[in-house]
């Protein structure tokens, strides 16, 4: 069988790849057949113009390398001892790259889903995890008013999340009126440019004068904190979920952290639990389940995010659609289903 898969193979150039893939399942392995995988922007991107601090450890990006970690497929075969999934099965598949196909050991990235699912909707599943721990780690209170700051895939997920959780006004910024709006349509109250002069004045006169109690900041951008810094209301709380992966200009921390006595709150994916969720962290597991239920209610909406849908014949040129667009596209997934 011939599995294909997207790799940088240098700087600034996807391909596709073809190898063989051996069919023979033992154990509890079960092979997967890719329908979608999304693209996730900011560390797609990242390592595709290979900026610095694309690993928490700060190694070098390098090449060729496997990129994507978000998708969702069906089970095609199991192995002898496979006794949680069976052939027909649809699943999310996270932390496994865009290819075609799959083998792995059913308990291992793998999540059944439920029938309301889709199987555009579950290839966000994974990169839909961020935005619900960024939101969790600022522990929202009923009616505390929240920002959030950049309005890319993460961010329009958090306006829906911080909505859910019970915050009151949302607000939303980001450069795009596009986006704007599609934050006003998924559950905003309010939606601002972040370039207007009179910017953090709007954002008081939003909130009885203070500042938004809690900030979601996912512009990934230090002049997008600087500004948060400000806004943000005296001892409030600020999640870093957008990567800050340039610093570019200094922070006074004396100023707008020490003194304000604002809560800096780190929100990478891996600042998880790796057993049991807590108050405010849950496990990666836990919000996988929590976004398949309420993508099957209706409360959580992803679909509206999808730009286009590609072939993954055409990485090469999405992704230097996509990296060198002065419009950033919002949400791209790769159709896996008609490759062979």
């Amino acid at each position: 069988m011939k599995r294909y898969s997207i790799w940088f193979e240098a700087k600034e150039q996807a391909a596709l790849r073809s190898e063989e893939l051996p069919c023979t399942l033992s154990g509890k392995q079960v092979l997967v057949k890719a329908d979608y995988s999304l693209i996730s922007a900011g560390t797609e991107l990242a390592n595709y113009h290979a900026l610095p601090n694309t690993s928490i450890e700060g190694y070098p990006c390098t090449y060729p390398r496997s990129v994507g970690y978000s998708g969702s497929g069906h089970v095609v075969a199991v192995g002898p001892e496979a006794a949680k999934l069976k052939v027909g099965d649809r699943v999310a598949v996270v932390w496994s790259g865009h290819k075609s196909h799959f083998i792995q050991d059913e308990d291992f990235n793998l999540y059944k889903l439920p029938d309301a699912v889709d199987l555009k909707s579950a290839a966000f599943t994974h990169v839909a995890s961020f935005p619900l721990l960024g939101v969790r780690k600022l522990q929202i209170q009923l009616g505390e008013a929240v920002m959030v700051a950049g309005l890319g895939l993460l961010g329009v997920i958090a306006v829906q999340a911080a909505k859910l959780s019970g915050a009151y006004p949302v607000l939303a910024c980001d450069f795009s009126a596009e986006r704007r709006k599609l934050a006003l349509e998924l559950g905003a109250d309010h939606a601002l440019d972040p370039r207007e002069a009179d910017f953090i004045e709007k954002v008081r006169a939003l909130t009885d004068g203070k500042g938004p109690a809690a900030t979601v900041e996912v512009t990934g951008t230090l002049p997008g904190l600087q500004q948060a810094l400000e806004y943000t209301a005296f001892m409030g709380r600020i999640s870093i979920l957008g990567c800050t992966r340039i610093s570019d200009q200094p922070i006074n921390v004396y100023r707008y952290i020490h003194g304000k006595g604002l809560h800096i709150i780190g929100a990478h994916t891996r600042s998880r639990p790796p057993h049991d969720s807590q108050v405010g962290s849950w496990t990666a597991e836990d919000d996988y389940r929590t976004f398949f239920k309420l993508v099957s209610a209706g409360a959580m909406k992803v679909l509206p995010l999808i730009n286009f849908t590609a072939s993954p014949r055409d990485a090469e040129k999405v992704y230097h659609k996509i990296g060198f667009s002065k419009d950033p596209v919002l949400g791209v997934l790769f159709d896996w289903q008609n490759i062979e």
